[in-house]
């Protein structure tokens, strides 16, 4: 069975792979987060915010039949491409892959290394969010 998940991970990986030092993998995380798709205005609400992200994250997900679909934006740059990776990897697949794949990007790419504090455990938040989501897609749908 192909992992979807997995799949989008390592294509992540060989993106970055690419680049010889962090000043360009910063760059590129800033150009992928300009790219992010428009997030409405009435979607930024307290009600869909993230905790313990230092800038301002919001986080909307939504189950599409078989898979969850996910929209988020922050006002940070750093920030808003690793929305735009977390998006890439998850968004559009089914719970059941989301929760059966570890995120073995964060340390393959040397997140944790690289990130501050503060944006490491925005990213951790993030991740959390979006499995906690895939956890009660699966459980409504038994």
């Amino acid at each position: 069975m192909s992992n979807e998940v997995l799949e989008a991970q390592r294509e992540v990986i060989g993106e970055f792979s690419m680049f010889d030092d962090w000043m360009d993998r910063y760059q590129y995380l800033i150009d992928l987060g300009r790219r992010l798709p428009e997030f409405p205005a009435e979607l930024r609400t307290d009600e869909h915010r993230i905790r313990g992200c230092q800038s301002q994250v919001w986080f909307v997900p939504e189950k599409k039949g078989e898979r969850l679909e996910f929209r988020a934006v922050s006002d940070a740059a750093i920030v808003s491409g690793l929305i735009a990776l977390l998006l890439r990897i998850y968004s559009g697949r089914k719970p059941e892959e989301i929760l059966a794949t570890e995120p073995a990007f964060v340390e393959e790419l040397g997140l944790e290394q690289h990130l501050s504090p503060t944006r490491s455990t925005g990213l951790h938040s993030m991740l959390d969010a979006i499995r906690r989501f895939a956890r009660e897609s699966e459980v409504q749908a038994r």
